[in-house]
């Protein structure tokens, strides 16, 4: 169910973007499995999955999780969104597939590289919707 007024306290952020987050993991980490078990490679697999989790959690935290500021129009926010997710969420998430993956496999890479990302990830994300950082 998406609410049509966003929260005012920052804890209400926080529990919304963590309960958007946890849903977007599970689309994350359950496309790529499909993808790895066809025979894509790790990496590309990474980066379309990541392409399809962040396009439905910019939808759901602009619309649920955060604050819009008006001044910053959809597709701005978008973009600044997504680029700051391929930065931090898919640069860290594809960073641990690159270099741990050979020490302590795929799966553990990936699921670390999400868990690091997703505390940077809302920062950015607050700042990309809201137009701040506190």
């Amino acid at each position: 169910m998406i609410m049509k007024s966003a929260p005012k306290g920052l804890h209400g952020k926080i529990l919304r973007f963590g309960i958007v987050g946890i849903g977007n993991t599970l689309v994350d980490l359950s496309i790529f499995a499909l993808l790895t078990l066809v025979g894509i490679w790790a990496l590309p697999a990474n980066i379309l999955s990541w392409g399809v989790a962040v396009s439905i959690s910019y939808w759901v935290n602009s619309r649920w999780s955060f604050e819009r500021d008006v001044e910053i129009g959809d597709r701005s926010s978008f973009l600044r969104f997504v680029s700051l997710g391929a930065l931090i969420s898919l640069g860290v998430s594809s960073g641990f597939i690159v270099f741990a993956s050979g020490l302590i496999g795929i799966w553990p890479a990936k699921i670390i590289g999400t868990i690091v990302a997703a505390v940077l990830n809302f920062l950015a994300s607050r700042w990309a919707i809201e137009g701040r950082l506190r």
